[in-house]
């Protein structure tokens, strides 16, 4: 570790000595699965009143209505919870947007509801590392902030949306928003491997729903006067697995519909989800998607309708990414943290940033593993660690020590470090 100034000390010691630990048990407690309102509304207000001890204006937002497709084929808008919206010094010279969730995967009646020690500093619970403890990292992190001299050039907006876990639908807009103008982002998702590795660049991800209408018959009497559209949407599913691979990659994950045996059936909904790597390849995946259609429609004489589209777009780790990733690691350094990153196939509020042109870390979360299952687990010691990370880079970003056009490319090749 570093001989820090006494600035910089004190400001790690404020970090680390927050309350993480209880506010992420106490957070923890609450579910707020993405569909379960209610929990979502009292987590909203506890999250709102936690975050009121900081400086400039709270609110909490309403959703933007969303659609969705029924087993039917009926539209429906789906209700979701309201998203939290801090803006400190909006007029500052240097402004950051940082970013989490309140939602989890986790519904009101799962059996996974309970916290408990798997052993000494790792707890078992839902949505500990996904990502309660990881909006106790970022309100640590921000405490010590505000207790330094970084107030007096350093400006940010904090969103904590109740809808990531199901593609931020109602919330996209919110990001996209309060990205503009500014210079970086944080969002703190739990590293990408237990060790504290970061997530560098992602795969974008595109979730659609087609509607596919035949025409129903008596399977016995006159079958060949049917058009079987569950048979159609097996075929489209077929042929969209097929054609992905150079890419990006598809995963048809369910049909819904169908009929008694007895009759030819008239109606299917093929649910299918695509990861394209780069924007080029959302473009082909788009393309595959109409041809496919329109193959199916004229082998089948079905019609289709398409709903959905590719919600989170591909985050390349362009030269800004890199440059921000490079201060990350070297406050880790300072640290005696080795922080180092790789590519992963998983989606996040960060791919929504990173289109608006904003360089953004969004792995600045605790350490820990097994999300979005009952095995869960948060690694506590990584509390402290990650609050003074995350403090550490927003003050030398306060002090000037950022600058996203600079980036030495062969200083990560020299030192043997791979996105």
């Amino acid at each position: 570790m570093r001989d820090f100034s006494s600035q910089e000390r004190m400001l790690l010691d404020r970090a680390a000595a927050a309350p993480m630990l209880a506010q992420t048990q106490d957070w923890a407690a609450i579910n707020s699965g993405s569909r379960n309102l209610v929990g979502l509304a009292r987590m909203a207000d506890v999250l709102a009143d936690a975050f009121s001890a900081l400086p400039g204006a709270i609110r909490l937002v309403d959703p933007v209505p969303v659609e969705s497709v029924l087993p039917d084929g009926r539209i429906q808008v789906i209700d979701h919870g309201r998203h939290l919206h801090l803006s400190v010094r909006p007029d500052a010279p240097i402004r950051l947007l940082l970013t989490g969730h309140m939602d989890t995967v986790f519904p009101i009646d799962h059996p996974f509801q309970q916290q408990r020690w798997l052993k000494p500093g790792v707890l078992n619970g839902p949505g500990v590392a996904d990502m309660k403890g990881g909006i106790a990292v970022m309100l640590a992190a921000l405490h010590a902030i505000e207790e330094s001299d970084a107030v007096a050039t350093l400006g940010y907006d904090v969103v904590i949306n109740s809808d990531e876990e199901v593609g931020s639908a109602s919330s996209a807009g919110l990001l996209r928003e309060l990205a503009a103008g500014k210079l970086a982002a944080f969002t703190y998702e739990p590293s990408a491997l237990p060790d504290g590795t970061l997530a560098g660049a992602r795969a974008g991800s595109g979730n659609f729903s087609i509607i596919v209408t035949g025409l129903s018959a008596h399977a016995g009497r006159n079958p060949d006067d049917g058009r079987n559209a569950l048979l159609a949407a097996a075929d489209l599913a077929l042929r969209l697995k097929a054609g992905s691979g150079a890419g990006f990659s598809c995963n048809p994950a369910k049909i819904d519909g169908g009929s008694p045996n007895n009759v030819v059936p008239d109606h299917a909904v093929l649910r299918v989800n695509f990861r394209p790597r780069t924007p080029e390849d959302e473009i082909a995946a788009r393309a595959l998607i109409d041809r496919a259609m329109a193959d199916v429609a004229r082998d089948h004489d079905v019609s289709l309708h398409l709903h959905g589209g590719f919600g989170r777009p591909p985050k390349p780790m362009d030269a800004k990414a890199q440059a921000l990733f490079g201060l990350v690691r070297q406050c880790g350094a300072d640290l005696s943290l080795d922080i180092r990153w790789r590519d992963t196939g998983g989606v996040c509020d960060g791919n929504n940033i990173a289109a608006c042109g904003v360089p953004v870390v969004d792995t600045m979360g605790v350490r820990g593993g097994s999300i979005h299952s009952d095995a869960e687990f948060l690694l506590t010691d990584s509390l402290a660690e990650r609050a003074q990370l995350s403090a550490l880079a927003l003050w030398r970003i306060a002090q000037g020590q950022f600058d996203s056009g600079q980036f030495d490319p062969g200083q990560y090749k020299r030192e043997g470090i791979t996105a």
